[in-house]
């Protein structure tokens, strides 16, 4: 059991979330003197998203943490007793009760690995009862996860290194689990940070926030905050009216804007000295609850300007309708014209936040070359993945008692590779990916120098590759039911999923009509293929 202090722990998934069928079919296996079988599934999905050439695994974490806990509760079992024939054997609800996953191994992808299709990104060994039981969890936990962290490493493809990604999606999100799992792997994938104050809390993802719109319409300029007076960043010297000081700053500014005084809205700069109040060190305003040019952005520069007097640095704006491109060029315009009249010069390089709606192409044209936007706001299109809401994983049998088993169907695309295997990563001499390769575990490794037959997936011939490295893909996390190796932490998680992407060749990067990554089989796989294939799979 998870204790207490554990949030972690807390959070896993409970065994229930399952599919009923799962456990009609662990009856079916119980009463069939199977349950203790060896069995192995692997996890995959079948085409890359979103139209893409890649993937990004994610989910291994909350894998591992599941497992840990998996344990049925009396209350558990009850409930299952209800959903199930009155007359189940009572020995087969005590079974239930013993399991748990101290026979279970896993093997997977590293997470923030890049994927493609048909390769596991997991592979579960253990008894084939309880290997059973494992499926909807862990295709819930991968699927989504990986979904997420791939739509968000394309956002940061289409950003680019320097423009900083904030997740702001968790009032979008499909319920709250949904919510911490985009905001923990959108920051996988690239993101810089989240506003979801969970996801810093239980998976230390950076949280960032400042204000919203009805903070600042809150105010009608009539209010007196009941300490107005700020004292100088560098702690000596005395206080200051910053409300009183705003408003002298206001003048000169609408003078030097060519404004009207009475134009900027005197909520607005009552709301701006507020929160300057409360963040003196880290004043952002937000400059469209009224007009950006006429009232947001004199307002904030009064306060800016009023806070410089007294040594502090505002630290920027926020953009949050209309144009944002354009928008964003002119406020710079006025920051640089600004900071040259009253002689601030770090004013002209305050960083510019945006955001309302932003999807692939609209980041596409933000991000442009010119662009004088520095953050980008997140929030609908990464955490529903509204091009595609599913990255279709699936969990298929491949061997039972060490014999292999195929799904053979009547869709040559649903068909499944046999047995036991393992996956490899074939790089050229400059580090490009050249290909993976799939082989029964038995085989011995491909090596670096050597010629390789291999049989690409859907190809009618075989063709050879010599790869100057050669990588393992997937490694040993859990042997019967024990941690073999820590877990990286996100962080790390994160670093390593950038380092994937940058050995993406240029042709299978792009995020539209991307060239096809390479998945072959050994000749060995592919005639245990052709084999069951023409005898129907045992």
């Amino acid at each position: 059991m998870a204790a207490e202090g554990d949030l972690e722990a807390l959070a896993a998934a409970r065994p229930l979330l399952t599919d009923l069928y799962q456990v009609t079919m662990a009856l079916g296996y119980w009463r069939a003197g199977r349950a203790r079988d060896a069995a192995e599934f692997e996890l995959f999905f079948r085409r890359c998203p979103f139209g893409g050439a890649f993937a990004l695994f994610a989910g291994l974490r909350d894998c591992v943490r599941f497992l840990r806990a998996f344990r049925l509760r009396d209350a558990d079992v009850r409930f299952l007793a209800s959903a199930l024939p009155p007359d189940t054997d009572p020995a087969f609800f005590e079974h239930l009760r013993a399991l748990d996953c101290s026979g279970v191994t896993v093997r997977a992808l590293p997470e923030g690995s890049l994927a493609f299709p048909g390769v596991p990104l997991l592979q579960v060994s253990g008894p084939l009862l309880v290997v059973q039981l494992l499926e909807t969890p862990l295709l819930c936990l991968v699927g989504y996860a990986s979904l997420v962290a791939t739509s968000a490493a394309r956002l940061r493809l289409i950003a680019g290194p320097e423009k900083r990604l904030m997740e702001m999606g968790l009032r979008r999100a499909q319920g709250p689990d949904g919510g911490l799992t985009a905001s923990t792997y959108s920051y996988l994938g690239g993101f810089d940070s989240s506003s979801n104050v969970l996801a810093g809390q239980l998976r230390g993802v950076p949280v960032t926030g400042t204000l919203a719109h009805s903070f600042v319409t809150s105010f009608s300029g009539s209010e007196v905050p009941p300490d107005p007076m700020l004292a100088p960043a560098a702690g000596e010297g005395p206080g200051v009216d910053l409300a009183a000081s705003a408003k002298v700053w206001l003048a000169r500014v609408c003078a030097h804007l060519e404004l009207g005084v009475q134009e900027p809205h005197p909520g607005e700069r009552a709301a701006f000295v507020a929160y300057a109040l409360a963040f003196p060190r880290a004043f952002q305003g937000l400059l469209d609850s009224y007009s950006v040019r006429r009232s947001g952005l004199p307002n904030f520069l009064a306060v800016a300007l009023a806070l410089a007097e007294l040594g502090y640095r505002a630290v920027g704006v926020r953009l949050d309708s209309g144009d944002l491109l354009q928008q964003a060029r002119e406020v710079r315009e006025v920051l640089q014209t600004t900071a040259a009249h009253f002689q601030v010069p770090w004013l002209e390089r305050l960083c510019i936040t945006v955001s309302n709606n932003v999807d692939e192409e609209a980041l596409a044209r933000l991000a442009q070359e010119g662009s004088e936007v520095n953050v980008v706001g997140i929030g609908t299109s990464v955490v529903t993945c509204p091009q595609q809401p599913s990255l279709g994983c699936v969990y298929k049998l491949v061997s039972v008692g060490g014999q292999p088993r195929m799904k053979l169907t009547e869709d040559p695309e649903k068909q499944t590779l046999p047995g036991s295997k393992a996956a490899f990563r074939l790089l050229g001499a400059d580090g490009a990916l050249l290909s993976d390769v799939l082989q029964l575990v038995e085989e011995p490794p491909p090596q670096a120098g050597q010629e390789l037959r291999v049989w690409p997936r859907g190809a009618r011939e075989p063709c050879t590759v010599t790869p100057a490295q050669v990588e393992p893909l997937l490694q040993l996390w859990v042997q019967k039911g024990q941690l073999c190796q820590p877990l990286p932490s996100l962080a790390e998680s994160r670093a390593f999923a950038q380092l994937s992407l940058s050995r993406l060749g240029l042709a299978h990067r792009w995020l539209h009509g991307p060239e096809l990554y390479q998945v072959a089989l050994s000749e060995k796989l592919q005639a245990l293929v052709d084999s069951l294939s023409a005898r129907g799979s045992p």
